[in-house]
């Protein structure tokens, strides 16, 4: 498509999902609620690990980090979400658009990985429990989660520079909640093929990579589950791990649909979009605390703290 007219952009209108035009304020207060519970229930998981002393433990280190991944996810996206549902429309800066695009790919991919490393923590908690407080020192932890967050970065590094290196004409409008890669190519008045083939080839590397690692590990894990002796043992061996396979469900099918489909951007990617952005981090807490008794325990003591 040649750049005919092209003009240097400032700023884009999102559009966000189509949805009846009186229905402003319950879908505002609706998303509103959804935002506030997220924030809160994550904030929860924080304070009950860093308060009790035998959560002191590398799953719950890494319970944070992701904690603090779905804290950041929702307030990228939702907050310029939620107030274009009243305004009709979410005027975003260029400068913004850069920064929500980046930091939504950073945190998605760190998620990516970080769910991987935790499915390596389990690994080792079942299948080598001997060797589990040797191999899982602080240093290790500390250093497999800041790999994560930098593996995360430098995809989206990567993932940003090609989408914004692309010229931009005259349409200004995401058909979308986000800034996101699918939204802008839409825009783009140059010929896009390189960038969703790049897309579909990195995202889906990264995505089938460590889906491979999980259920490999997990396959190891099952097999180790199933030896053990003890009823108790299995179903508490079989809750740790099942809150976390559901997790990973609930985060890698969205994202697969919306992105390893070059080119399509349609009305459900956008509903699947609000889901991931927005209940996935609020499900979140809720599946890891409501399958873990020392987090429930956790949680509702700190109700009996002194402030």
């Amino acid at each position: 498509m040649a750049c005919e007219n092209q003009t240097s952009l400032a700023e884009f209108v999102l559009l966000g999902i189509p949805y009846p035009k009186k229905l402003h304020a319950p879908v505002f207060l609706f998303f509103l609620l959804i935002y506030l519970l997220t924030i809160t229930g994550n904030t929860l998981v924080l304070l009950a690990v860093t308060s009790k002393r035998q959560l002191q433990k590398p799953m719950y280190w890494f319970l944070c980090n992701l904690a603090v991944l779905d804290i950041s996810m929702s307030s990228v996206i939702v907050p310029k979400m939620i107030s274009g549902f009243v305004e009709g429309g979410q005027i975003i800066s260029l400068r913004g658009c850069v920064v929500q695009l980046f930091s939504y790919h950073f945190l998605g991919c760190s998620e990516f990985f970080l769910y991987t490393v935790m499915a390596y923590d389990r690994f080792l908690a079942i299948c080598r429990p001997l060797h589990y407080s040797t191999i899982m020192r602080p240093r290790v932890c500390l250093c497999l989660s800041l790999g994560a967050w930098l593996g995360g970065c430098l995809h989206s590094i990567i993932e940003t520079t090609v989408t914004f290196w692309l010229p931009y004409g005259l349409n200004n409008e995401i058909g979308y909640i986000f800034c996101d890669i699918p939204a802008m190519l839409k825009l783009s008045c140059a010929d896009t093929t390189f960038n969703e083939t790049f897309t579909f080839i990195d995202i889906g590397l990264v995505a089938v990579t460590c889906i491979l690692l999980i259920l490999m590990t997990y396959a190891y894990v099952i097999s180790a589950i199933l030896k053990i002796r003890s009823v108790d043992g299995r179903r508490r061996a079989f809750s740790t791990c099942a809150a976390h396979l559901i997790v990973v469900v609930i985060c890698y099918v969205p994202l697969a649909f919306n992105y390893l489909r070059p080119g399509a951007q349609d009305l459900l990617s956008e509903v699947i979009g609000v889901f991931y952005t927005t209940l996935t981090p609020f499900f979140n807490p809720l599946i890891y605390t409501l399958r873990n008794q020392e987090m429930k325990d956790a949680i509702f003591s700190l109700k009996d703290r002194k402030l």
